[in-house]
């Protein structure tokens, strides 16, 4: 099992009134020691450093999604912390989690251009050290200015980081009309695939 993880509010679901002070708070990754696939967010919500788990915003679809996909067996409920058995799936499964900028935000258009740049330098330190199959980021606009690619489509980028295989998908928050839920979970399924996680 991975080690206990705490959350500032021990269990339980934030109150809207309390979302606020956990502005510029942080959340710990889910470390898989070998990962295949490391999926990368753009910055932790309010709601998921208020209870220091990854995607915990109820109205986020990155659960949803890769469960539908395929990706992990059972649909986890982060919303009031990610259960330890819930990270060990994960970790199983050699599907680690991180942000490309640790510090939480109401929304991701508060981060600075040179946040995500140094974020981006700690991911290709990460991949080159951790060689996963597959970095996975989620999140097309922070990743064009993260890495310098301004004119980036979604999908595999050319290069990938080492021999890590490089990919791009939409960001799965609840606020993004244009991925709907199938057009996400077909994104996983090409993810998943090429991270040797699921039969092409």
């Amino acid at each position: 099992m991975p080690p206990i993880r705490t959350s500032p509010l021990g269990g339980r679901r934030p109150r809207r009134e309390e979302l606020a002070r956990f502005a510029d708070g942080t959340v710990d990754d889910v470390v898989c020691p070998a990962p295949r696939l490391l999926v990368v967010g753009i910055n932790p919500g309010l709601w998921t450093a208020a209870v220091n788990a990854p995607f915990a915003h109820p109205g986020n679809r990155f659960w949803p999604s890769l469960h539908r996909a395929g990706l992990v067996p059972r649909l986890v409920d982060a919303a009031a912390g990610l259960r330890p058995e819930d990270e060990a799936m994960l970790i199983e499964r050699g599907i680690g989690l991180t942000n490309l900028v640790n510090r939480a935000t109401a929304r991701a258009a508060e981060l600075s251009a040179s946040e995500l740049r140094s974020g981006a330098e700690r991911i290709r330190s990460l991949a080159l050290r951790e060689a996963p199959g597959v970095v996975c980021i989620v999140g097309i606009t922070a990743f064009r200015t993260a890495f310098d690619q301004p004119k980036a489509v979604l999908g595999q980028q050319d290069g990938g980081i080492g021999a890590s295989d490089l990919w791009v998908i939409p960001q799965p928050s609840g606020l993004n009309a244009h991925a709907t839920m199938p057009v996400l979970v077909d994104w996983w399924q090409q993810v998943g695939c090429a991270a040797g996680l699921l039969d092409g």
